[in-house]
């Protein structure tokens, strides 16, 4: 198993994300946050939803495989329901490094979706939020990593 710390570096490091759940209204919701400071950030981020063309001013993908390229990662905010799908999709397009959001409530954390996830060499991060590590953190989310323990697995 790996520290939290060192499996946030390696998926950090992943300059081609996708970000899946970014809503056509931002406000409010985590995915977006994150799709946000990616991009900002420098990363070449995707957002994923199905039921959108565009999504924060950018095209928005209906699932992972329409992505022209691929990912290199991928940040999993969807309802924990739809997280196992998605697993499923990232392990049949060879992503390797995925991140399932959880901040206060249960977030997009799916049991089923990361032990799949594991069994197919994936390293998956349950819980916590991209947003409280690396070069992607603010003081909000770094105080959030340390107030939100149980929301933030410490190895993976």
């Amino acid at each position: 198993m790996q520290d939290i710390k060192e499996a946030a570096s390696e998926f950090l490091a992943k300059k081609r994300v996708a970000v899946t759940g970014v809503s056509r209204n931002g406000k409010g919701h985590g995915s977006n946050s994150v799709y946000r400071r990616l991009r900002e950030r420098g990363y070449e981020v995707f957002a994923i939803n199905p039921n959108a063309e565009e999504v924060e001013g950018d095209r928005s993908y209906a699932d992972l495989k329409s992505i022209p390229d691929g990912v290199e990662a991928v940040v999993i905010g969807t309802r924990p329901e739809i997280a196992e799908d998605t697993m499923r999709e990232c392990a049949e397009l060879g992503v390797k490094h995925v991140w399932m959001h959880r901040g206060p409530g249960s977030g997009s954390v799916s049991a089923a979706a990361t032990d799949y996830g594991r069994q197919h060499g994936i390293t998956v991060i349950d819980g916590g939020c991209p947003l409280m590590f690396g070069p992607t953190a603010d003081f909000g989310h770094k105080v959030m990593r340390l107030v939100y323990r149980g929301h933030v697995p410490k190895q993976v």
